[in-house]
C-alpha cells in the first residue's frame, strides 16, 4: 500500500553514506506517522482544511514539507526534506469510525503542541497512540441526551408535551437500535432505514391514540436524529476550500443517508396508515 517515491541520489554508486540512510528513514518515519495521523482525524470528522493545516504545521515543525491529496476514503500523503532532496509516498485509508469531537479536538491540540511548545517526534507518537486509545463517551449518557435533544427540537417546532414525550421515547429506541446495530457492523445505510422505520412508527402513536394536538409534529421529529448533519456541513466547508472531489464524496454519503432515513420514515408511516400530505 506504501509507494515510496525517494530523492533522486545523483551520482552512479549505489553506496549511500550513514548520514543520509539516517535522514531518509527519518523522513520514512515522519511520513508514516503523519499518514495515520492524517487517516483519524478525518475519519473522526474533521473538515479537509483543518487536516491540512494540522499536518503542514506538525511538518514544519519536524523540519520538512508535507503535501497531500485528500480523497473521501483515501488520503495521498508526501512528505519531502526543505531541500526537497528526497522525499516519501504514503497512501493509507481514512479509519471508518463514528464522529468523535474528543478525538478530533485532541489531535488538533497535539500539532498545536508540536508547533508552539516544541513537542519531540518520539513524544507525539506516545501522546498520539494514547489518543487514538480515547474511550468512547458513555453510550447510555449519549442516549439519553441525544432523546432530549430530539425532544427538544420538537418542542422547538411548536409540539405540546405530549408530543415531547413521544419523540422522547421514539428517538430512545431508534438511537439505542442505532448503537446496537452500529456495534455488530451492520452496513450504515440499512441501520438509517431500520431506525427512521422504527421512530416512525413508534412516533405515530401520538396520533393513533390521541395524544396532544400536534401528532403531526411528532411524527415528522420523531427521526431527526438521523438527520447527517456533519457530513453536510463538511462537504460545504471542502467546496468552500477548493477541495472538490472530497466535497462531492461527503456530499453524495450525506444525501444517500438522507435518502434512507427518508425510505424508513416513508415505510413507517405507510404501515401506520398516515397521510405523508
Amino acid at each position: 500500500m506504501a509507494a515510496v517515491a525517494c530523492g533522486e541520489t545523483t551520482g552512479e554508486s549505489h553506496d549511500i553514506s550513514d548520514e543520509c540512510r539516517e535522514a531518509s528513514a527519518s523522513l520514512k518515519e515522519i511520513c508514516l506517522f503523519l499518514s495515520e495521523y492524517s487517516a483519524w482525524l478525518l475519519g473522526s470528522g474533521a473538515t479537509s482544511i483543518r487536516l491540512e493545516r494540522n499536518v503542514r504545521r506538525m511538518a514544519k515543525s519536524l523540519d520538512c514539507e508535507a503535501e497531500m491529496t485528500i480523497l473521501p476514503r483515501h488520503i495521498h500523503m508526501t512528505v519531502c526534506s526543505k531541500d526537497r532532496a528526497e522525499s516519501y509516498t504514503y497512501i493509507i485509508a481514512t479509519h471508518p469510525m463514528p464522529i468523535s469531537f474528543e478525538i478530533n479536538t485532541k489531535l488538533s491540540r497535539l500539532s498545536w503542541k508540536m508547533a508552539d511548545e516544541g513537542l519531540g517526534f518520539s513524544e507525539a507518537k506516545t501522546e498520539f497512540r494514547d489518543i487514538i486509545r480515547t474511550p468512547p463517551a458513555n453510550k447510555y449518557l449519549v442516549l439519553v441526551l441525544a432523546s432530549c435533544a430530539n425532544a427538544a427540537f420538537c418542542r422547538l417546532f411548536t409540539g405540546d408535551w405530549a408530543a415531547v414525550g413521544v419523540v422522547f421515547m421514539s428517538t430512545l429506541a431508534g438511537f439505542y437500535l442505532k448503537q446496537v446495530l452500529t456495534e455488530h457492523k451492520v452496513d450504515m445505510r440499512l441501520i438509517f432505514i431500520i431506525c427512521a422505520f422504527v421512530s416512525s412508527v413508534l412516533g405515530s402513536t401520538a396520533g393513533l391514540f390521541s395524544f396532544g394536538h400536534t401528532p403531526d409534529i411528532a411524527v415528522g421529529t420523531s427521526v431527526l436524529y438521523l438527520v447527517p448533519g456533519i457530513p453536510f456541513l463538511n462537504s460545504f466547508s471542502d467546496m468552500l476550500d477548493g477541495h472538490y472531489i472530497c466535497a462531492f464524496g461527503r456530499f453524495v454519503h450525506a444525501v444517500v443517508l438522507t435518502c434512507c432515513l427518508s425510505l424508513g420514515l416513508c415505510g413507517g408511516m405507510m404501515m401506520m396508515n398516515l397521510s405523508m400530505f
